[in-house]
């Protein structure tokens, strides 16, 4: 896929995306809540792609991948690796497509993860996150049946189509005439957020872009300080089983160096907090990694005053135990 810049997608890759997600994704809305803003002082934007197919953002980029595999490629079916969100995002697209999928998930994921990505027709395969190397097991089972592989973000396909929701941020902000001062996202690996980045840059070049990222797992606050790709620390753990990928992807990393203000790390207890928030006031289940943009808000971690604030609410599949949890603790 050739990019308009010496990153691995540009704008326009994002823009022939949207096309082929046009009838397919859902083109979430832009929420604002008199109470929130109230709350913050500043004007505050959600773009709930807990509203997507498959509960979260991470269909657009399954579906874009999938939708451009050559037809002996589908025949060979497709492999990912996911915590649960791109699993559910490929199992869901290869349905739709009519291809064979194969996805290798971390026992530990939430069960609603593994029992909707069964649900969608998709082969799970079990492994442990911490004795086993998913992309070893995925990859020798695309060798095995000669299926394509579906990396979970460091990908121009995978990229691209996360994108889309910035193309959709920038083009719903316009409309209402509206300049983002600020726009945050959930970030692990690096695929929605390098998307979204390089989208909303296009059309806001000042606006300023910032990721969001559970505590302990800052691996890109990290990398952005040491301007170059850093890991996580072993041995640490989080409720938000959607954002613990270990280090940027190697495509990713230099688009948020080049775009990002900073990441801003948030607390398990500040996420169930915003979790709590987001169900009471906005009236929206937010997952634990979908909702660490939100955290950061409502604790002037991400300072809204007087500011116009755009926060991606990046998916929505949380088991009931962990849900209610989050409710109690609040």
């Amino acid at each position: 896929m050739p990019a308009s810049n010496t990153f691995a997608i540009g704008h326009q890759d994002i823009v022939e995306a949207a096309g082929r997600l046009e009838g397919v994704a859902v083109r979430t809305p832009l929420l604002e809540n008199a109470l929130l803003n109230g709350r913050v002082g500043g004007r505050v934007l959600l773009k709930p792609e807990v509203l997507q197919r498959s509960g979260s953002f991470k269909f657009r980029g399954a579906f874009n991948r999938l939708s451009q595999l050559t037809p002996e490629e589908r025949r060979g079916g497709v492999v990912a690796w996911s915590s649960g969100n791109h699993a559910q995002g490929v199992a869901a697209a290869a349905a739709l497509l009519g291809i064979p999928a194969v996805i290798v998930m971390p026992g530990d994921a939430p069960a609603l993860k593994i029992a909707n990505t069964r649900g969608y027709g998709a082969e799970v395969v079990l492994y442990d996150r911490w004795t086993e190397s998913r992309e070893d097991i995925a990859n020798a089972i695309a060798r095995e049946r000669g299926a394509a592989t579906v990396p979970p973000y460091d990908h121009p396909q995978i990229m691209a189509g996360q994108g889309t929701v910035g193309l959709e941020i920038a083009a719903q902000v316009q409309a209402i005439g509206a300049v983002p001062d600020d726009v945050i996202a959930p970030c692990s690996g690096g695929g929605l957020m390098s998307g979204v980045a390089t989208a909303v840059r296009h059309a806001f070049p000042d606006t300023r872009l910032w990721a969001a990222e559970p505590a302990g797992f800052d691996d890109v606050a990290r990398s952005l300080a040491a301007g170059e790709r850093v890991e996580n620390a072993g041995g640490q753990s989080s409720i938000c089983d959607a954002l613990l990928t270990p280090t940027p992807g190697a495509l990713t990393f230099p688009v948020m160096k080049d775009t990002l203000s900073g990441s801003l790390a948030v607390t398990d207890a500040e996420v169930k907090a915003a979790m709590a928030y987001a169900f009471t006031v906005l009236k929206l289940v937010v997952e634990p990694g979908g909702v660490v943009g939100l955290a950061a808000v409502l604790t002037g971690k991400l300072p809204a005053a007087g500011r116009t604030v755009v926060v991606v609410l990046s998916g929505g599949n949380v088991d009931p135990a962990t849900f209610t949890g989050a409710l109690a603790s609040s």
